[in-house]
């Protein structure tokens, strides 16, 4: 098991943002010693800040919590939260068989994933735009306009429930967004299209089915 953080580390983990997780403290020391604990990334783009993992956030709300996973070995930046088991935050694409549960900590990492995104968008897009979808969504399309949904609050399908699905498609820069009915895509439409994608109904040929096919917005 992981050790716990020093009262020194602890103190930078309570000091950071609690919705985007930006570490506002700390020498680089200690900086340090948090990414090798799993609990902080170091940001690959300038000006190289530091964030909370979705462990780190776990740890600063006082939520049990197991191990936290190791850092990644390269350099990448996801949005911060948590998708259970792996520590790693997946937004709800619909249709999964083992979904997070439901509930206020749920809404609490969608909630700080969706922050964070808007954080690395202003700090990735080279005009520090947050109204356009960043490279990590060009090249995560599915997760990132999952994520969208479910932070605007819609809901994925499961098991007992109707709602959004979304899909790869053929296309290398789009996705297929399908839902029980006009009203629900319509829905999803608007929200995407507020998130900064291009969103279009389309009508598939074989089974007439309705469904949106969406692209991240370039500028």
């Amino acid at each position: 098991m992981t050790r716990p953080p020093t009262a020194a580390l602890r103190r930078v983990i309570d000091a950071a943002d609690p919705v985007t997780g930006r570490l506002r403290g700390g020498t680089q020391a200690q900086l340090a010693a948090l990414v090798k604990r799993g609990l902080a990334f170091r940001h690959p783009r300038p000006p190289h800040d530091h964030f909370l993992t979705p462990a780190g956030h776990r740890l600063r709300e006082g939520e049990p919590s197991p191990p936290p996973a190791p850092p990644p070995a390269g350099p990448s930046a996801e949005p911060a939260g948590h998708s259970g088991r792996t520590g790693v935050f997946a937004a709800r694409i619909g249709g999964e068989e083992d979904a997070p549960p439901d509930g206020p900590a749920r809404l609490r990492e969608v909630h700080s994933a969706w922050q964070g995104l808007l954080e690395l968008r202003r700090m990735t897009n080279p005009d520090g735009a947050v109204d356009r979808p960043c490279g990590w969504e060009r090249g995560h399309l599915v997760q990132a306009a999952a994520l969208a949904l479910e932070a605007a609050g819609h809901r994925p399908e499961g098991p007992d429930k109707a709602g959004y699905r979304v899909r790869a498609t053929p296309q290398p820069d789009a996705v297929a967004v399908h839902g029980p009915d006009a009203g629900t895509l319509d829905a999803c439409a608007a929200t995407l299209e507020r998130a900064g994608w291009h969103a279009g109904a389309h009508t598939d040929p074989r089974t007439r089915a309705r469904y949106l096919l969406a692209s991240p917005r370039r500028v």
